[in-house]
C-alpha cells in the first residue's frame, strides 16, 4: 500500500465517536474575566477558564470586536509546544471572535520555547485510549461547545482553525466535532505517517516517537497501532466541511506530500494553498483564511 492512502482501523469510527462523545457529554463550566487582559487594536481580550477532560481547568482567551454580538467564530488551536499562543494577526480577525486555548493547564498567555526534555508526543503513545492527543482532541472539542455559548457568538458559524498541530486538530474537529461548519488548516501535522516515519526522522519532536520505537518493547507495533487512528491523513477521510490547507513548498517537518496526501482524502469542499516557505507562520495564512471564513461562516 502507498504511504499516501489512508489506512483505517476497522473500529476507527467507532473509537471516535465514543471519544467525542464523551467530550460532548461534559456539563459546560466556564468563567471569563469580564475585563480586558491583552492589547490588541480593535479586540477586546479576556481570559476565559473552563472545565475540561477529567475536571482539569483549562485556560485560554477570547477575542472579540467591542460590542460584537453574534458573530461568526473559530477555535485557534495551537502548534506542538507547551506554551500558549498569543493575540495577535494570525488568531484573531476582523469581523470574528475566537477562541484559543492551552492544552497543558498552563495560563492563557505562558510562554515556554520547545525542549525535547518537555516534549509529550510519545506520552501514552503505546495505546489509543490513552495517547495525550486524544484528550488534547476532546478538550478542544469542549472549547468549541465554550466559543459557541458566548453570546458575541452565533452558533451556527463556527470554525476551527490552526497551525501545524493546531492545523491537525482543526481537521479532527471537523470530522467529527458537529457544531465546526468550517476549517482552516495550514501545515496540518501527523499528515501521511508511514512516509513521515519512513524518512529518517531525526528532528524533534518528531524524533519523540521513534526514540519511543527504538526502546519500548513492542515499540514499532504499538505506535502504528496508535497511529492508524490519529493520522491526519485518515481522519481527513470524514472531514466533509468546507477545508483550507496549505503546506510549505520548503517545509522539513510536513512535507507537501504528506499534505497533498490530506488533501486528497479529504471528501468535501477544499482548497490547497502552497507557500514558498518552511515549518512557520506566513502572513499570506491570514488572508486566505479569512476569505476561507468569510465565504463558509459570514
Amino acid at each position: 500500500m502507498s504511504p499516501f492512502e489512508p489506512y483505517l482501523p476497522d473500529d476507527f469510527e467507532q473509537f471516535w465517536l465514543e471519544t467525542t462523545a464523551e467530550a460532548e457529554a461534559i456539563p459546560l463550566d466556564y468563567r471569563r474575566s469580564n475585563r480586558n487582559d491583552f492589547e490588541l487594536e480593535g479586540f477586546v481580550v479576556e481570559t476565559i477558564d473552563f472545565r475540561g477532560m477529567g475536571g482539569r481547568i483549562v485556560h485560554g482567551w477570547l477575542a472579540y470586536p467591542e460590542g460584537g454580538r453574534r458573530l461568526p467564530g473559530f477555535v485557534w488551536l495551537p502548534p506542538y509546544g507547551r506554551e500558549s499562543l498569543l493575540p495577535n494577526e494570525y488568531g484573531t480577525r476582523p469581523g470574528f471572535a475566537s477562541l484559543s486555548l492551552n492544552l497543558h493547564g498552563h495560563d492563557a498567555f505562558h510562554q515556554e520555547k520547545y525542549q525535547p526534555a518537555r516534549g509529550y508526543f510519545a506520552q501514552g503513545i503505546g495505546d489509543p485510549t490513552t495517547w495525550v492527543f486524544r484528550r488534547m482532541f476532546q478538550d478542544s472539542v469542549v472549547a468549541t461547545r465554550v466559543l459557541m455559548a458566548q453570546v458575541e457568538v452565533d452558533e451556527d458559524r463556527i470554525g476551527a482553525m490552526g497551525l501545524s498541530q493546531g492545523g491537525g486538530l482543526a481537521i479532527w474537529l471537523g470530522a467529527w466535532c458537529g457544531l465546526v461548519r468550517a476549517v482552516c488548516a495550514d501545515l496540518p501535522f501527523l499528515s501521511a505517517m508511514k512516509f513521515a516515519l519512513g524518512r529518517n526522522a531525526h528532528r524533534y519532536p518528531l524524533k519523540e516517537v521513534v526514540d519511543f520505537m527504538e526502546t519500548e518493547p513492542l515499540g514499532p507495533e504499538k505506535v502504528w497501532h496508535t497511529l492508524a487512528y490519529f493520522d491526519t491523513m485518515n481522519q481527513a477521510t470524514r472531514c466533509a466541511k468546507p477545508t483550507h490547507l496549505s503546506l510549505g513548498l520548503k517545509d522539513p517537518a510536513v512535507r507537501p506530500e504528506a499534505v497533498e496526501a490530506v488533501y486528497q482524502a479529504l471528501p468535501g469542499i477544499k482548497e490547497l494553498l502552497p507557500l514558498d516557505a518552511g515549518h512557520d507562520w506566513h502572513s499570506a495564512m491570514v488572508g486566505a483564511n479569512q476569505t476561507w471564513f468569510e465565504r463558509f461562516l459570514a
